[in-house]
C-alpha cells in the first residue's frame, strides 16, 4: 500500500505534515484537561475559593474548543488529502488499462478493472481519510497519556497494562479470521458486476428468450454470497465495539476499586494525594485505551482496504505484453505485408493463423473471406497490434508494426471493427473522435458523412451533425451505426482502411453505393476488407481465401472461382448461376 502513496503531490504531502501538527496540539489540549481536573478536585478538598474554581474550569473550556478546532481542520485537510489521493490513482490505474492489449484485458476481466478503479480506489480513499486522523492521532495521543501516568501508581498501571493486552489479543485474532475473507468480498464484488453488466448489456436477448427469471436467480446467487461473506465480516468486527466498552467501563471500574482500597489504606494525609491521582489516572487510562480504540476502527478498515490495495498495485505492475515502438514514419507509403504470419491466442493449443503471406500495394483493395472462424478478423486485428503475432512479422509502410511507435502506427490506420462502437455524444463527436479531432474540421466531418452514406439520416435529425448520439449509439440503427464508424474512419484520411465485416450490417443497395463512394475517395488509400458475402468484394484487387487460418487461394475473382474450391463453394451458395457464369 505503501507504493500507492507516491500519487500523492507535493501539496497534499505539505498538508500531512500540518495535519500531524495540528494532531499534536489536538492531542496536548486533550491531556491538558485531566490536569485541570485534578486542580479543581484538590481545590475543592482544600476550600479553594469559587474564583479558582471557575478559572480551572474556563482553561478547561478553552481546551475542549480548541481540540474542537483543530479537530475540524484535521478532518477537513484529511478528506482533502484522501479526495486527491483517490483521483490521482484512479487517472493513474485508467491510463494503465488504456495501455493494456487485449490479452491483459481478458485475463483481469472489465468487470474487475472496472471494480479496481472504482470500489478498491474508494476503498483505500477511506483509510486514508479516518486513518490520518486516528492512525496519527492515537499513538501520539498513548505514548502522551502513557508519559503522564507512568511511575505514578503501580497498581493503576497494572490495570491499563492488562486492559492494553486483552485489546490487543482481541484484535490479532479479529484481523486474522477477517483478512482472508476481505480477498473474497472483492472477487465476489466483481462478479457482481460482471453478471449486472451482463444482464444489461444483453436486457434484449435476455428479454426474448424470456430469460429474466434465470438472470434473476444468477443475480440472486451472486448478492446472495457477498452478502454472506460481508456479514461474516461484519458480525466478526461487531465484537469490537462492546468489548471496546467492556474494557473501558471496567478499567475505569478497577482502577475506582483499587483506588477506594488504597485510600482505605492510608493515613488521612495520603488520603487526598490518592483521590487525586485515581481521578487523573482513570482519565488518562480512558485516553490510552481511546488511542487503542481509534486504532482498532483503523483495523476495522485496514483489511479490505489492504487487500484493495494490492489489487491495485496487480494492476499497476502488470507489464503490457504490447510494447512501443520507437519509429514515427515507414519507408514507403500504404503498403501492408505480411511474412509468414503464425499465430495462437495466450494459452491456447492451436494456430489461429497459419504462416500467412501476401503484400497490399498502395491504392489496392485487399478482401479476406472464409467461412466461420477460419481467422478473417483475427488475421487483420493483428495489423494495429491488438494482439502481436507469434511467429512472422507484419510491415506497414515498409518497417514491422514492433517497432513502431502505437501511436504513429494507429494515425495509419483508418479501422472500422466489426460491432460499431458509438459513444456518448453529438455526430459530429463521434466521427471526428480520437487524438486528431482537432485537426478534422467540419467540412470534413460533413464529407465523411455524404461518402460513408449517413448522410440521408444525420439531415433528418433535428440538429443535424449537432444531434445527439446515446452510449452505444442505442438511438440509432445498427446500419447506421456502421455508417458512423465508415464516417470515423474516413474523417481521418489514413494511409490504410481496415473493414472488419463493416458491410455485412448494410443493405445490398446501401453496400453498393457506399464502396463506389469509398473507392473513389479512398483511391490513393490501401483498403483491406474482411466479408462475408462475395458481393462486397467482388471488385477488389486481390482476394485471399481463408480456411482454418491456412491460404487456400490468392487473386481475383475471376480468377478464383476458375482454380479455388473453397471460393467458388461459396460464390455458389450467395450468387446465381447468371452472376457466376
Amino acid at each position: 500500500m505503501l507504493k500507492l502513496f507516491k500519487n500523492l503531490g507535493k501539496k497534499e504531502l505539505l498538508f500531512v505534515i500540518i495535519s500531524i501538527g495540528f494532531i499534536c496540539v489536538q492531542v496536548f489540549l486533550d491531556l491538558k484537561i485531566p490536569d485541570y481536573m485534578q486542580k479543581i478536585t484538590t481545590l475543592v478538598e482544600t476550600s479553594g475559593t469559587t474564583k479558582e474554581i471557575i478559572v480551572q474550569g474556563l482553561y478547561m473550556l478553552g481546551c475542549a474548543l480548541g481540540s474542537l478546532l483543530t479537530s475540524v481542520i484535521v478532518s477537513f485537510l484529511a478528506t482533502y488529502i484522501a479526495s486527491k489521493f483517490g483521483e490521482a490513482t484512479r487517472k493513474i490505474v485508467y491510463r494503465k488499462v488504456l495501455g493494456f492489449s487485449m490479452e491483459e484485458i481478458k485475463d483481469f476481466s472489465v468487470s474487475s478493472l472496472i471494480t479496481r478503479t472504482t470500489n478498491d480506489v474508494g476503498q483505500i480513499q477511506m483509510l486514508i481519510s479516518f486513518g490520518l486522523q486516528a492512525l496519527i492521532k492515537a499513538p501520539i495521543m498513548a505514548v502522551f497519556a502513557i508519559s503522564k501516568i507512568a511511575g505514578k501508581n503501580m497498581q493503576f498501571s497494572m490495570l491499563t497494562f492488562i486492559a492494553v493486552i486483552l485489546l490487543l489479543i482481541l484484535i490479532t485474532v479479529i484481523i486474522l479470521t477477517v483478512i482472508p475473507r476481505f480477498k473474497i468480498v472483492q472477487k465476489l464484488t466483481d462478479n457482481l458486476n460482471r453478471i449486472t453488466r451482463e444482464n444489461l448489456t444483453g436486457i434484449r436477448v435476455v428479454r426474448a428468450f424470456n430469460a429474466e427469471e434465470y438472470q434473476k436467480n444468477k443475480f440472486n446467487e451472486a448478492n446472495s454470497k457477498l452478502t454472506n461473506t460481508q456479514l461474516f465480516n461484519q458480525r466478526v468486527m461487531g465484537i469490537m465495539n462492546p468489548f471496546m466498552s467492556l474494557m473501558m467501563s471496567s478499567l475505569t471500574l478497577g482502577i475506582y476499586f483499587v483506588g477506594s482500597m488504597l485510600i482505605n489504606q492510608s493515613d488521612m494525609a495520603s488520603k487526598l494525594t490518592i483521590f487525586s491521582d485515581m481521578v487523573v489516572f482513570s482519565s488518562y487510562a480512558i485516553q490510552v485505551i481511546m488511542s487503542f480504540m481509534m486504532l482498532v476502527m483503523i483495523f476495522l478498515i485496514y483489511p479490505r482496504a489492504s487487500v484493495s490495495a494490492n489489487r491495485i498495485r496487480e494492476v499497476l505492475e502488470t507489464t503490457n505484453k504490447i510494447q512501443d515502438g520507437t519509429h514515427v514514419k515507414g519507408k514507403e507509403i500504404g503498403t501492408v505485408e505480411f511474412k509468414n504470419v503464425s499465430f495462437k491466442y495466450p494459452d491456447a493449443d492451436e494456430y489461429m493463423i497459419k504462416n500467412v503471406s501476401f503484400k497490399a500495394k498502395k491504392g489496392e483493395t485487399v478482401a479476406f473471406i472464409g467461412g466461420t472462424g477460419s481467422g478473417k478478423s483475427t488475421l487483420i486485428n493483428l495489423i494495429p497490434r491488438f494482439y502481436d503475432v507469434t511467429e512472422g512479422e507484419i510491415l506497414v509502410d515498409g518497417v514491422n508494426v514492433k517497432d513502431y511507435h502505437l501511436n504513429s502506427l494507429h494515425e495509419k490506420l483508418g479501422y472500422v471493427p466489426q460491432k460499431a462502437v458509438m459513444f456518448a455524444g453529438s455526430v459530429a463527436e463521434n466521427v471526428s473522435y480520437g487524438e486528431a479531432k482537432e485537426k478534422i474540421s467540419k467540412k470534413d466531418i460533413e464529407k465523411a458523412i455524404e461518402v460513408s452514406q449517413a448522410k440521408e439520416f444525420v439531415s433528418k435529425m433535428d440538429n443535424g451533425i449537432d444531434s445527439f448520439i446515446a452510449r452505444g449509439g442505442t438511438n440509432v440503427s445498427g446500419g447506421q451505426k456502421q455508417r458512423l464508424g465508415v464516417a470515423r474512419a474516413i474523417s481521418r484520411h489514413p494511409e490504410i482502411y481496415i473493414f472488419d465485416d463493416t458491410f455485412s450490417a448494410l443493405d445490398y443497395e446501401t453496400d453498393l453505393k457506399l464502396r463506389r463512394e469509398l473507392k473513389k475517395y479512398t483511391k490513393d488509400a490501401t483498403t483491406l476488407i474482411v466479408a462475408s458475402r462475395v458481393g462486397t468484394i467482388i471488385e477488389a484487387d486481390k482476394i485471399i481465401v481463408l480456411e482454418n487460418g491456412e491460404v487456400v487461394g490468392m487473386g481475383t475473382h475471376e480468377e478464383l472461382l476458375k482454380n479455388c474450391d473453397v471460393y467458388y463453394e461459396i460464390a455458389r451458395s450467395q450468387l446465381s448461376e447468371e452472376e457466376l457464369a
